[in-house]
C-alpha cells in the first residue's frame, strides 16, 4: 500500500521525516508554474535559490550570458530582477540557458524539500506527466505533496492542486494500492468539486495578482495537463527528468 499525503504548507514539513519519502512541491500562483513554463520555452535549467541574496551569489559564479536572474518578494519583482510571472518566461529569453529564480514561498518550498529522497516541481500543467511518471518509477514510497503557501499562511490554490494529484494518483493508481491521508482525502473533494480558474481566482493569492494585472497568468496557471514536461530537482538544480 503506498501512502499519499498532503502537506498543507511548506512550514510544516518535517525534515526528520522526509528522508526516503518523494516530493511534489507546488506553489501554482505562480514559482511551480513558472519553473513548467520556463522549461517549456527552452530553459537548460531553474536554479531555485532561497532568497534574492542566493539568488545574487549563485548568479555571480556564472557566464554573464548563461542565465537569467528573475524572482520577487512579497510580489514585488527584485530590483534588476526579470519578472517573475509564467507568462514572462518567453523562449527568445530562455532559450539554452539558466533560470536562476527567487520567490518568496515557491523557491524557499523546493530548497526545504530536498530533505526528500525525490523532489519533483508540481502545477496543473504538468500534473497528468508528474503522476504518470510517479507511478512508473514509485511502487512503495510514501508520496507527499506539499503546498508552499503564503508567508506562513495556508493557500487555497495550492491545496487545490494538491487535490488534484491526489484524484489522479487515487484513479490511475489503484484504489487498492493508493493509501490517503485525511489531509489528501480533503484536497480531493476540494479538487473534484470546484472549477480550477474558480479556485485560482478567488484564492487570496489569486486576488493579489488580479489587482497586479496577472489575470492572463492566472488564467494560464489554471490549465490542466497543457504540458508533459517532469521536471526534477537534484543537487539544486531543476532539469526536465
Amino acid at each position: 500500500m503506498q501512502k499519499v499525503n498532503v502537506i498543507a504548507r511548506k512550514d510544516d514539513l518535517d525534515p526528520q521525516r522526509a528522508p526516503g519519502k518523494v516530493a511534489i512541491v507546488l506553489d501554482i500562483i505562480f514559482a511551480t508554474s513558472t519553473i513548467v513554463t520556463a522549461l517549456q520555452q527552452g530553459a537548460r535549467s531553474v536554479v531555485p535559490a532561497l532568497d534574492e541574496a542566493q539568488a545574487r551569489q549563485l548568479a555571480s559564479a556564472r557566464e554573464p550570458e548563461s542565465f537569467v536572474l528573475a524572482g520577487e518578494y512579497h510580489a514585488d519583482t527584485l530590483s534588476g530582477f526579470h519578472a517573475y510571472n509564467p507568462l514572462a518566461m518567453r523562449a527568445s529569453l530562455l532559450a539554452g540557458k539558466d533560470l536562476i529564480y527567487s520567490t518568496t514561498n515557491g523557491t524557499v518550498a523546493l530548497c526545504k524539500a530536498q530533505a526528500c529522497l525525490h523532489v519533483y516541481i508540481g502545477a496543473l500543467l504538468n500534473a497528468r506527466a508528474v503522476v504518470d511518471h510517479l507511478l512508473r518509477h514509485f511502487q512503495t514510497e510514501t508520496i507527499l505533496l506539499v503546498c508552499a503557501g503564503s508567508r506562513g499562511t495556508f493557500s487555497l490554490e495550492d491545496f487545490f492542486a494538491a487535490g488534484y494529484f491526489v484524484s489522479l494518483l487515487f484513479e490511475l493508481g489503484g484504489k487498492s494500492r493508493i493509501a490517503l491521508s485525511d489531509s489528501a482525502i480533503a484536497a480531493m473533494h476540494l479538487a473534484r468539486q470546484n472549477d480550477p480558474l474558480d479556485m485560482l481566482l478567488s484564492s487570496k493569492v489569486g486576488l493579489r495578482m488580479l489587482d497586479r494585472g496577472m489575470r492572463a497568468d492566472i488564467e494560464h496557471s489554471a490549465a490542466l495537463d497543457t504540458c508533459s514536461i517532469i521536471p526534477a530537482l537534484t543537487n539544486g538544480i531543476v532539469v526536465r527528468a
